[in-house]
């Protein structure tokens, strides 16, 4: 698969994300059904940019920091 184009282009599987998070499979589900964490569907699956996931732990890190 050829990355798109820019930075972190790459796409993740959930097992991919929920090992990167150190979450369970129903928390990173979670986290995609309220929209926190951005994804796209290809047929039945469920893909997450890489940027998105990048987004996602710096702008947690930001709310824990204010």
């Amino acid at each position: 698969m050829t990355p798109l184009p820019g930075p972190g282009g790459d796409l993740l599987t959930v097992p991919q994300v929920m090992a990167r998070l150190q979450l369970g499979r129903s928390a990173v589900y979670d986290l995609l059904r309220t929209r926190q964490l951005a994804s796209i569907t290809l047929g039945r699956a469920r893909r997450i940019p890489a940027h998105a996931l990048n987004d996602f732990i710096r702008t947690r890190l930001e709310q824990d920091a204010a």
